[in-house]
């Protein structure tokens, strides 16, 4: 059952087309990662979903209801982190969180708690004196605190030292679990390889590629380290090297993932001593999508 599902997304300011045919899915119970460069047009989504952006054209709906008509109803259901989070500068982490969960209306007070430890949080502190991190942990401790069906997150760990990722991340896991969908974006492309599902990739715009990551994957290139009894020859004559190094160590290059088994072939008669692959991740995904262009100007 799709929660989230964008047809034809538009969204024009003025002659600048920010967003051009965007389409997205998120089904119950799965976490979609949505990335791309900054200016590519994600933040402008998320406003959309949130019905805070009005689309130009296209169909935007969260649990079968329109984003901008029923906007209210939706945000009933949704948990929503921004990147740059702004808080009442005289309000403490506390009592910001407990505003925030007494708006979403379903909350669980105990996993407040849970939270606050977790996230290593003094919520008796006024906010101007948090730090970007503290002020991103009091909106991810009042999001996961709600029993929000979506939860939608925009840069989510931005500021957060890596034993706080590591806490957020369990979170997105445990909701997970609990049959709850997640949209994360992020440009922490290790993030969203260890939490995601599905990746939808967008660029200036437009979303150039959607799928699992095993999908997607046939765009990499693998690294691969040979050491064989005879010289290798013939490598440079292959469909899908690139990149190759001799060293003492053997040969070193890169193969696009759909060749590997020609190479396998063609480097075995030398006799193989050592073989080492690195498998391709999502970042090798990313780069190889944005290698050699220049983003044209865009909005975040």
């Amino acid at each position: 059952m799709s929660l989230l599902k964008v047809t034809g997304l538009t969204k024009k300011f003025g002659k600048f087309t920010a967003l051009n045919g965007v389409n997205l899915e998120l089904n119950a119970g799965e976490v979609l990662g949505f990335i791309g460069p900054n200016g590519a047009g994600k933040s402008t989504t998320i406003r959309v979903l949130l019905g805070i952006l009005k689309a130009t054209d296209g169909e935007v709906k969260l649990f079968d209801m329109d984003a901008w008509q029923d906007a209210v109803d939706i945000h009933k259901r949704v948990a929503y982190v921004p990147g740059d989070v702004n808080l009442w500068p005289n309000l403490t982490g506390g009592e910001v969180i407990d505003l925030f969960i007494k708006l979403n209306g379903r909350a669980n007070k105990a996993k407040r708690e849970e939270l606050i430890a977790k996230f290593d949080l003094d919520p008796s502190k006024k906010c101007r004196t948090y730090s970007k991190g503290n002020r991103q942990k009091v909106a991810l401790i009042a999001a996961f605190s709600s029993d929000a069906d979506l939860f939608i997150l925009d840069e989510p760990t931005s500021g957060l030292d890596p034993l706080m990722e590591k806490v957020f991340q369990e979170c997105v896991m445990e909701v997970k679990r609990q049959g709850k969908s997640v949209l994360l974006s992020s440009h922490i492309l290790s993030e969203v390889e260890k939490l995601c599902d599905r990746v939808s990739i967008i660029r200036q715009g437009r979303i150039i590629e959607s799928g699992t990551l095993s999908e997607l994957r046939h765009l990499t290139r693998t690294q691969m380290l040979v050491d064989t009894k005879l010289p290798i020859t013939g490598l440079h004559e292959l469909k899908g090297i690139h990149d190759i190094e001799e060293s003492e160590h053997g040969v070193t290059f890169q193969v696009d993932t759909t060749e590997m088994d020609d190479v396998i072939k063609h480097i075995s008669p030398f006799g193989i001593i050592r073989l080492e692959s690195a498998p391709p991740t999502l970042e090798d995904l990313f780069m190889r999508h944005y290698e050699g262009e220049k983003d044209t100007g865009g909005v975040r």
